[in-house]
């Protein structure tokens, strides 16, 4: 227990070794003939981040993070940035901030780790984890696939629950709810409203091919033995 809380303060810096992480933007959509002849696919997802605990930290989101498995025990951090076109954004605990995300990503194993956003006031920032470590295979063949919508909500940390943050610095994080708050997730395919969404904001994409490749349901169960095991600080 102690190791653990040890690792989960500071999360936020060593996290799945972030300072060796490869930074990336959202992919770019305007052009239908581009996207059709790229070599490498284009995975599209949707989120909503929202914090019920404590209402005037909303987190927005920065990041997300993926792992991807370059061998038995190494891996390279991947980390996409989220970017103005992917966002709409409010500081509703009612309505969230949601996201359209647009990855390029080459062929391989990966895990995606999580979302990693911040809560705001003029004075304190709280920095948020949603953990996810959902599996994804890349295959050789270039498309364009949906992994889903991602609905992640803070709510009131319950006993040894992973928390929605790490532990420092201290007073901020629990002032925004990220230490004393965990995420409630849901994992669901709502392409029949997010193909709206995302052909609307990107007109290129219609006509285009898009397979599903949702991810599986969020397991509580599972995140909370990776949380238990190591404190997020290694793979899921």
């Amino acid at each position: 227990m102690f190791l653990r809380l040890i690792a989960a303060a500071s999360l936020t810096l060593s996290l799945l070794f972030t300072g060796c992480a490869s930074q990336r933007g959202m992919v770019n959509l305007d052009n239908t003939a581009t996207i059709s002849k790229s070599t490498k696919s284009v995975y599209l997802m949707t989120v909503t981040l929202r914090n019920t605990f404590v209402p005037s930290y909303q987190p927005k989101l920065q990041t997300i993070k993926l792992l991807k498995i370059t061998g038995p025990d190494t891996s390279k951090t991947i980390q996409y940035e989220a970017d103005l076109l992917s966002r709409n954004e409010t500081n509703s605990a009612t309505t969230g901030s949601s996201y359209l995300l647009r990855m390029e990503i080459e062929p391989g194993e990966y895990s995606i780790l999580g979302l990693e956003s911040y809560g705001q006031s003029m004075f304190i920032t709280g920095s948020f984890f949603t953990p996810l470590g959902a599996k994804l295979l890349v295959s050789k063949t270039p498309g364009i696939y949906y992994l889903g919508h991602i609905e992640a909500s803070v709510r009131e940390l319950k006993g040894e629950e992973f928390p929605a943050g790490s532990y420092l610095p201290r007073q901020e994080q629990k002032l925004t709810g990220a230490s004393t708050g965990s995420f409630d997730v849901e994992i669901a395919d709502q392409w029949e409203t997010d193909s709206a969404k995302f052909q609307n904001k990107f007109p290129a994409l219609k006509g285009l091919t898009i397979r599903k490749a949702v991810l599986p349901s969020y397991s509580r169960q599972s995140i909370q033995r990776w949380w238990d095991k190591n404190g997020f600080t290694q793979r899921p």
